[in-house]
């Protein structure tokens, strides 16, 4: 690797990793909340998460000379902030480690394609768009929070997607900070150099978080991390086989569950940034970008409990704002894919709303009933359309 070593690796890795951490590290945060952690919890979700992507990325890298970058699951996280109230933290790892099997199981068995097929990816994103819809409109409502501090961020946004579209959301939250700092808002007696301490929770299981978690968490993980994960690897022309990308994120979250690894998955967006020619312009070389994404990744493992304190100084009107910034793509993107297909527009819908709504009956959440509602529309749609054609 040192041998090899390159600024603009090093620049690359470092890049996704901080793009990965401002745009849903307060998503994560918001998942833990929900989930009745407190600080000593949440240094350990942030010292599980690190030290699982950092060693994928690495090893996954090194192994297959492939640029691989891996994440959390950001849909996941949001889809756990409203999933997980009133949930013990028990069951909710008991969740956890059922959804890491479900991915591990698919890699190892090779379900991955056959399992997704079953699941129209127009109803998969509809689902994700009800689970973020939160998100977009926590944004607008911040502005009446802060006024001043949202809109700032909205126009460095804005100006970002046009000027800097790789760097908008980085640039969206260091004006947020900057200003926030001089409103004096930011509580630096918080902020101290620690190491994070991993804390174990013993699993429990519960059918009603099972499949009102887990197996939501597993479906939008698959469809909304792994599906465009693979994409981007084939659409820079690598072939790496996706059983073993798959079968071992899904592996190191069984291992790192129960101290708050929620779940691992291939990443899109920053793995793009690894992929890229500026990164190397020899493509056989770009896997040491992942590699030294996946070495800061441990760094901000290990420094979980200072990643803690910084977050915990942030006023709350920036951390939604700068997540509901940050999912903006997405929840646009989830709502195009959505509403692609004519065919299947209604049942879409019915996803989306059912979703968005809330609605939680036999304490399983509105995750899972969306999407089996929309497949129940969708079937029964299906007769009357090819009927009247």
């Amino acid at each position: 690797m040192f041998k090899h070593f390159s600024l603009s690796h090093l620049s690359a890795g470092f890049i996704a990793v901080l793009v990965g951490y401002t745009s849903s590290a307060a998503i994560v945060f918001q998942a833990a909340s929900a989930a009745g952690a407190g600080a000593a919890e949440i240094t350990s979700w942030l010292w599980a998460l690190g030290l699982g992507m950092g060693v994928t990325c690495i090893g996954l890298s090194l192994a297959y000379r492939t640029p691989v970058l891996t994440a959390w699951s950001t849909p996941g996280a949001a889809l756990l902030v409203g999933a997980l109230a009133g949930v013990p933290m028990s069951e909710a790892v008991g969740a956890f480690l059922f959804s890491s099997a479900l991915i591990a199981a698919c890699g190892a068995f090779g379900l991955f394609d056959r399992l997704m097929h079953h699941v129209p990816r127009t109803l998969a994103a509809a689902m994700l768009g009800g689970v973020l819809l939160r998100f977009g409109l926590d944004l607008m409502t911040s502005l009446q929070a802060d006024f001043a501090l949202v809109a700032t961020m909205f126009a460095l946004y804005l100006a970002g997607r046009r000027l800097l579209p790789r760097y908008t959301v980085p640039l969206a939250l260091a004006g947020g900070l900057l200003l926030a700092a001089a409103q004096g808002t930011i509580r630096f007696e918080a902020v101290e150099l620690a190491f994070a301490s991993p804390l174990f929770t013993t699993p429990s299981f519960s059918p009603a978080t099972l499949i009102g978690v887990g197996l939501p968490l597993f479906i939008v993980t698959m469809a909304s991390q792994n599906v465009p994960g693979m994409a981007v690897l084939r659409a820079n022309g690598y072939r790496t086989p996706a059983a073993p990308l798959i079968g071992w994120t899904g592996a190191t979250g069984v291992l790192l569950a129960p101290f708050g690894g929620f779940a691992f998955n291939l990443a899109a967006i920053t793995a793009a940034i690894c992929m890229s020619k500026d990164a190397d312009p020899d493509p056989a070389r770009r896997y040491l970008a992942s590699v030294w994404a996946g070495v800061f990744y441990l760094i901000t493992g290990v420094l979980g409990a200072t990643v803690a304190g910084l977050f915990a100084a942030i006023p709350q009107a920036l951390i939604l704002a700068i997540a509901g910034l940050a999912l903006l793509g997405t929840i646009g993107n989830s709502l195009a894919a959505a509403l692609e297909h004519e065919h299947e527009r209604e049942a879409a819908l019915v996803t989306f709303l059912v979703t968005a709504s809330g609605l939680s009956l036999g304490g399983i959440g509105s995750a899972f009933w969306g999407l089996v509602i929309g497949l129940v529309a969708l079937h029964a749609l299906r007769p009357r359309r090819a009927a009247a054609e």
